[in-house]
């Protein structure tokens, strides 16, 4: 009677042991689990994050080899077009371009600077400025859209945002395209201001 009760009492001691175990292995599962997802989470977002951020550029865009994208500013205003008379068809009129009249503004939408004649990106704050040349264009993808561009920088002045600067890439452009009815005779001389915005993105040589 004593070896029985003895061998119960070993088999509800194995029982309860065998349950604990049991129990440690599923809650270590469960957070190994949550774990798991938690990171797939995690990457999901970052990865999501990442595409929404990314730009496709045509790639007679890209930059020159040697250099980085530097910073990215933000350009609001008018692209002004005048009124002039045909070089290939004298009596005939259209509209031409004249310069680029826009402000500049930095990531969180402040004034800091101005993009005007040249073309010529300018700092309202110490005055450095850019002068480009246009080396390649390409439509964008709104057709009612001025085309994006790689301008060459062929004159740089002063020591502040704009030193160094070799490229402007001009990018997501909406808006600032000629009058599309043309003009006449009556309106020579005119220029009218047609709304516009772009990103603009200044590159330097690579470190």
């Amino acid at each position: 009677r004593s070896r029985s009760a003895a061998n119960s009492s070993d088999r509800t001691r194995l029982r309860a042991e065998t349950s604990n175990r049991l129990a440690r292995s599923g809650v270590i599962g469960i957070v190994l689990s949550a774990g798991a997802l938690a990171l797939g989470c995690t990457g999901a977002r970052t990865s999501t994050s990442t595409a929404s951020g990314a730009r496709t550029l045509p790639a007679g865009l890209a930059l020159p080899a040697g250099e980085l994208q530097a910073f990215e500013l933000r350009a609001r205003g008018s692209q002004n077009y005048g009124c002039r008379e045909r070089r290939d068809a004298p009596g005939g009129w259209q509209w031409v371009f004249v310069a680029p009249e826009a402000e500049l503004l930095d990531a969180a939408g402040r004034p800091v600077g101005k993009h005007y004649a040249g073309p010529t990106w300018e700092s309202a704050a110490d005055g450095s400025k850019v002068v480009g040349k246009v080396a390649a264009r390409a439509d964008a993808s709104d057709p009612d859209a001025i085309p994006w561009l790689l301008l060459q920088a062929v004159e740089v002045s002063g020591s502040g945002m704009f030193a160094g600067v070799k490229s402007v890439q001009r990018i997501d452009t909406a808006g600032g395209k000629a009058p599309a009815g043309g003009c006449d005779a009556s309106a020579a001389g005119q220029v009218t201001k047609v709304p516009y915005t772009a990103a603009y993105a200044f590159s330097r040589a690579a470190p």
